[in-house]
């Protein structure tokens, strides 16, 4: 049986398919402090800490804070065995925080994926193409 008689499309119509199917919506979740009453509030908020892309302000139970871009953490069986990794906001080396050391959590910073960026651009493509400029897709060279 062929992939047609299967009911797929041929590979270009699925490709062309998948270019008009919207991105993936965004909380706005700039400004927020989410409710860390139990260790599954806690998980949910810092999985969605990872996926921010913006600085978020870890409060931990000794009263110490740090902030920064969330860029890894490992989810283990308990909170003792998991952590987040942050590139602090002030610089320095990456910390790790232990889950079971974070007493609040902020999402401080702008998050920079938010909005329409990717939209507009491609808005601003089509105006300056159909206007008859010449538009260059590669990147800028770097310094």
């Amino acid at each position: 049986m062929s992939g047609r008689e299967a009911g797929h499309q041929p590979a270009a119509a699925a490709a062309d398919t998948l270019e008009v199917v919207p991105g993936k919506q965004r909380e706005n979740l700039e400004g927020w402090v989410p409710e860390l009453a139990n260790p599954e509030e806690l998980r949910a908020a810092l999985e969605q800490a990872f996926d921010y892309r913006g600085d978020v302000l870890i409060t931990r139970k000794d009263g110490s804070q740090v902030e920064g871009y969330i860029f890894d953490r490992r989810s283990g069986h308990s909170l003792q065995d998991s952590f987040v990794r942050v590139l602090p906001k002030s610089g320095g080396g990456k910390v790790s925080v232990n889950y079971a050391e974070i007493a609040g959590l902020a999402f401080s910073g702008r998050d920079m994926a938010a909005g329409k960026s990717w939209e507009t651009w491609v808005r601003q493509y089509w105006e300056k193409r159909t206007a008859g400029e010449h538009i260059s897709l590669h990147p800028e060279e770097l310094e």
